[in-house]
């Protein structure tokens, strides 16, 4: 203004001055320009050169949900515990099964962790227009950088990411509703934002696109994301606690890139998925088989089973997989409608979804079912317990105290377990039963208990190895479980003796241990040699007046002792060579393997009482062994617990639109250290633990906590009855098995094994994750979240009761 004043004072001295009139000109004008400047950037933010140009929100298409310093992103996940092969690939020590064909697909991949936004970058961040008003609807919501605070608690790699993403997501609840955040708001709440399609900066410009299916209220999209309203931060606050993608573990969705391209696809992309979806149309079929809704590909190849040479062995009960794994869809039965949930269901069931009789009209004097109306009803009794299963629960522990149901005892094997009561009531002691069945002339005994909600499998004592480690059950148990112990020097029992942990107990409840019948007196003559000759102890044989049976109750050595000791070599010792763990498509053999003495080894301690066991890390896992995913195992261990109780407990219990009370019978497709089953134990759910047969094999660790699983090869069908599950968990598997599977036969198990309105979870790559949505929308499941960030995503979608029109007939599985 100084200058201004001399220069015009300099005008009127000396007027004739063309040179200072034009300087005079030139000077207001720069000042005018600089003021203009200066007032617009305190209006509408300007770019800083050096911030990327991704870190500018899209304002026309505004993806940002309201959130404040509180908000912890709601899909994202930090790189604080797991590598980048947390969810990608499995490697690390522990031994395969001698089956896998790939051991290169186990090798583990190095950590690749979310870098940090350069100081300057923070402070360009901080330079913001003070005017919160007017920068709310250009800069999205107010970032945990912006705050200078981090509030997941993880540790400074957490908070990476925590400090730009923050998304305001639509999912479905089961009631039809949509739900902010996962939460339920008020109508206002819902109205003033319903995106479909939700985006959020990273520190290093890019964007997280999460797209959310909302078909109810598609039309409002366009008016809503640009209306630029956004609550309170009271009102945000409390939006901040619901994640879909936690912080911390989910490490591979912060796999940076030094492609960003913002909120544009490019046009690679655009045209690769056009012509994906050009060139895949998935047409389904029903199947049309003998077994009708009750098909089991691998239990029902009439084909297979009539080519036999032999059933003597119950092979005709075994698995007998086809060669090519059936694509169509196993249809309902008529009337079928959703399950009664439990713990209700374990005393009645609907008829039409199990519509079966023969077995009430064979076991109902004894207890099993009985048809009553529309249901049918299981009064909890069984053929050695008419007077309830609770009873004799009871009775087994009062003649042997050290079993102490819940504690000592956690898991257990039921052998032929009829329509699972033992198992069911089982529960009410904290206790986790593996009750498994022949599909046989018991019509659907093991459909019953998985529609019940208990667990359940079929499968047979023939001659093939259990789907399960060595040395892992606490208490293995048969009641009149018709299986012929004593013969061929016991090979059957000795594979119990393969999967009962040394100093468990086998509670052996049938008519040679309490009648005198002359099959009777032999049976137990033969009994009493076999388990002196493999150095059982007989702790007790006890009766149970009320029912009037008895049991006898055994116990394994834990020691090699008497093994030593003994004149005769018989069942013989089997070679130090001979693998005890090895259990998929195994033949069985008659001999025994000796009992760990070393104290580092599994199998030579007892695990901790339930349930402590559950979150102690086992005692053989040393640092010296590595992980699957490439840290020390105890590490890798403790790591995996705590990514999956943050994902549980910040996405799937309240934000996914999920109604836990629906579910109960759960399974984990890729369990690994069995994480995710841990983190749901205050639900009331069992989950069934899978590891893949090409897979690291963690299944001993999982049974060592007090959980348990199974072995399994995806590219063939699961050895259960069509919709027994409420809910599937599916981490990485469809990527893992879709270079070695059928995937389509994959999916198609998928809908095998879920209920109608059932749920699927899956974690996988964005490739993958494409190729199985269209595939489930093609069968006209309701998607009710997708999400991707980077090259990963989740996904989750509920089965409806859609069939096609269309039939297929599986030649091999007609009579």
């Amino acid at each position: 203004m100084a200058l201004g004043k001399y220069t015009r004072v300099d005008g009127r001295r000396s007027s004739t001055s063309y040179c200072s009139t034009a300087t005079l000109v030139a000077f207001v004008a720069l000042c005018l320009v600089g003021v203009w400047m200066m007032t617009t950037s305190s209006v509408v933010p300007v770019q800083n050169s050096d911030v990327p140009a991704q870190e500018t929100k899209d304002e026309v298409k505004q993806q940002v949900g309201e959130s404040n310093e509180g908000n912890t992103g709601q899909f994202e996940d930090s790189s604080g515990d797991l590598t980048d092969d947390a969810n990608k690939g499995d490697g690390g020590s522990f031994t395969q099964d001698e089956k896998n064909p790939n051991p290169q697909d186990n090798t583990a991949f190095p950590e690749k962790p979310l870098e940090n936004v350069p100081d300057e970058n923070q402070e360009k961040l901080k330079e913001k227009p003070i005017n919160e008003e007017e920068s709310k609807p250009e800069d999205g919501s107010k970032t945990e950088a912006e705050n200078g605070e981090s509030k997941s608690g993880d540790g400074d790699e957490e908070s990476k990411t925590e400090d730009a993403n923050s998304d305001s997501v639509e999912t479905k609840t089961d009631g039809g509703e949509t739900n902010d955040d996962g939460q339920g708001n008020s109508e206002e709440d819902d109205s003033e934002k319903k995106p479909e399609e939700n985006s959020t900066e990273t520190k290093d410009g890019d964007k997280v696109d999460g797209k959310i299916e909302n078909t109810d209220q598609k039309e409002n999209k366009d008016s809503e994301q640009n209306s630029g309203e956004r609550k309170e931060d009271g009102e945000a606050k409390e939006q901040g606690s619901i994640e879909v993608f936690p912080s911390g573990g989910q490490s591979e969705l912060l796999n940076e890139t030094t492609t960003q391209n913002g909120a544009f696809l490019t046009q690679a992309a655009e045209s690769r998925k056009e012509k994906e979806g050009q060139q895949t149309v998935y047409s389904w079929k029903v199947c049309n088989v003998t077994a009708g809704p009750d098909y089991i590909p691998c239990l029902d190849n009439l084909q297979a089973i009539k080519s036999l040479p032999s059933t003597k062995h119950y092979e005709h009960r075994e698995r007998h997989c086809p060669n090519e794994p059936p694509t169509c869809l196993v249809p309902l039965p008529e009337g079928y409608k959703r399950p009664i949930t439990w713990p209700t269901s374990r005393d009645k069931i609907w008829y039409y979804n199990v519509p079966h009789t023969k077995l009430a009209q064979i076991k109902g004097h004894q207890n099993w079912v009985k048809v009553s109306g529309e249901f049918l009803t299981f009064p909890g009794g069984g053929t050695q317990f008419k007077h309830g299963a609770l009873h004799y629960i009871e009775f087994i522990e009062e003649a042997v105290p050290d079993i102490a149901w819940g504690k000592r005892s956690r898991v257990v094997l039921d052998v032929g377990c009829g329509v699972a009561s033992f198992g069911g009531f089982l529960f009410d002691k904290d206790v986790l039963t593996m009750s498994f069945a022949p599909k046989d002339e018991h019509e659907a005994q093991v459909q019953f208990a998985l529609e019940r909600g208990i667990p359940a499998i079929s499968a047979v004592m023939g001659t093939k190895r259990l789907p399960f480690p060595a040395m892992v059950f606490d208490v293995v148990h048969c009641a009149r479980c018709r299986v012929p112990w004593h013969i061929e020097g016991g090979k059957l029992l000795l594979e119990l003796n393969r999967v009962l942990r040394p100093g468990g107990f086998f509670v052996w409840s049938a008519t040679p241990v309490y009648q005198k019948l002359p099959d009777d007196v032999q049976i137990w003559n033969a009994m009493m040699e076999l388990t002196k000759s493999m150095c059982w102890e007989l702790v007790v044989v006890k009766r149970d007046e009320l029912n009037r049976v008895a049991a006898a109750i055994y116990r394994k050595p834990t020691s090699n002792d008497c093994y030593d000791k003994r004149s005769q070599n018989e069942p013989p010792m089997c070679s130090d060579s001979e693998d005890a763990n090895a259990a998929w498509n195994v033949p069985l053999q008659a001999c025994m393997h000796k009992v760990p003495v070393d104290t580092s080894k599994r199998g030579s301690q007892w695990p901790e009482q339930w349930p402590a066991r559950l979150d102690k890390t086992p005692y053989w896992l040393t640092n010296s062994q590595v992980g699957v995913y490439g840290r020390a195992a105890p590490e890798d261990f403790v790591s995996d617990y705590e990514h999956w109780k943050r994902v549980v407990n910040k996405s799937y219990l309240n934000g996914m639109g999920i109604s836990w009370s629906e579910v109960r019978n759960v399974m984990d497709m890729r369990a690994v250290y069995g994480g995710f089953a841990a983190a749901l134990r205050e639900l009331n759910v069992w989950v069934m633990n899978v590891i893949s047969i090409d897979s690291p094999d963690t299944l001993p660790i999982l049974y060592e906590r007090g959980l348990f699983g199974i072995y399994h090869n995806w590219c063939e069908s699961f050895s259960t009855y069509p919709r027994s599950y409420d809910l599937l968990h599916a981490d990485h598997i469809f990527s893992k098995t879709k270079n070695k599977c059928n995937l389509v036969a994959v999916v198609a198990e998928v809908d095998r094994i879920l209920r109608p309105e059932g749920k699927l979870i899956v974690r996988d790559d964005v490739d993958t994750l494409g190729q199985v949505e269209t595939m489930l929308r093609s069968m006209n499941w309701e998607i009710r979240m997708t999400y991707s960030k980077e090259k990963e995503g989740l996904l989750c979608a509920q089965k409806t009761m859609w069939r096609p029109t269309e039939v297929e007939t599986i030649l091999s599985a007609i009579a």
